[in-house]
């Protein structure tokens, strides 16, 4: 049986969302009707798809899903996307929000165009990201097949690994990342990230993520990136991360060892399908 849906169709510096309202929790989509709408040529098209949830503890709860149609815990990109909806539907007027996810509560604020994110405190011990192994993994050899790769390991409420190279001209990221994604050391998979040191204060990063594949942005990678490149004394805690869709600040605070992203979220369209 059909389902309509009505859903809005948000953007992060290109890295896309399918956003849907189900406070009143009527809807159950199983895993074959999320990729039908993440489809970019049968459905609406989107990287990833959120829902949003009534929560009894924080302002609301936020759903997500891959659009391979895997749950995933966080997205950056995304959640500052999730204010916005909930601004633009008149679904709230606060400027401020907690927001449970499963990395976690978010929190999140919008000044003008822009919305700042407390990604929280990194995760950095590797049995924690989650990671086959013990202790930090900071600029350390992984062999996959025939290649290796010195990897920063990092959990922004989901795993991550980054790759500094001093190029990323001729990166075969659709071949090398769906490889790192499911190597065996990372039981829940994990997004991968190459990534170049420009100066103290700028880095521009490439990104697959797990469950997704390539996109033109990632906002929880952007943050482990920064942390990564700070681990490795590449950088200062505050950097602009430049990616294929545009550009994030980051700044990992040293006082409250929290991670602060803001970049902008914007309205593409709205509408309803059939699923």
């Amino acid at each position: 049986m059909l389902k309509i849906v009505k859903f809005g169709k948000y953007q992060g510096l290109g890295n896309d969302f399918v956003l849907i309202d189900d406070r009143d929790n009527k809807l159950k989509l199983s895993n074959a009707q999320v990729r039908a709408l993440a489809h970019r040529q049968y459905g609406v098209g989107c990287d990833q798809l959120m829902i949003v949830k009534k929560s009894k503890t924080h302002d609301f709860k936020m759903e997500l899903y891959n659009n391979d149609g895997s749950v995933a815990e966080m997205c950056g990109n995304g959640i500052r996307c999730f204010h916005r909806f909930l601004i633009d539907c008149g679904i709230t007027a606060k400027k401020e929000l907690r927001v449970e996810t499963l990395a976690g509560t978010i929190h999140t604020s919008i000044t003008g165009k822009l919305v700042t994110v407390d990604m929280g405190a990194p995760i950095l011990e590797a049995a924690d990201i989650p990671m086959k192994t013990a202790g930090r993994i900071v600029n350390e050899k992984l062999v996959t097949g025939k290649a290796s790769f010195h990897i920063t390991a990092v959990s922004m409420g989901n795993p991550h690994i980054v790759i500094f190279k001093k190029s990323l001209e001729g990166l075969a990221l659709e071949t090398v990342g769906p490889m790192l994604e499911r190597h065996p050391i990372f039981p829940k998979r994990t997004n991968v990230h190459f990534a170049r040191v420009d100066g103290r204060k700028s880095i521009t990063a490439s990104h697959w993520e797990r469950g997704a594949g390539m996109t033109l942005a990632c906002g929880t990678g952007a943050c482990a990136t920064a942390v990564a490149a700070v681990l490795n004394g590449l950088t200062d805690r505050a950097v602009a991360v430049h990616q294929r869709g545009g550009m994030l600040k980051i700044n990992w605070n040293a006082k409250d060892n929290h991670v602060y992203m803001t970049g902008p979220a914007v309205h593409v369209f709205s509408g309803e399908m059939a699923v």
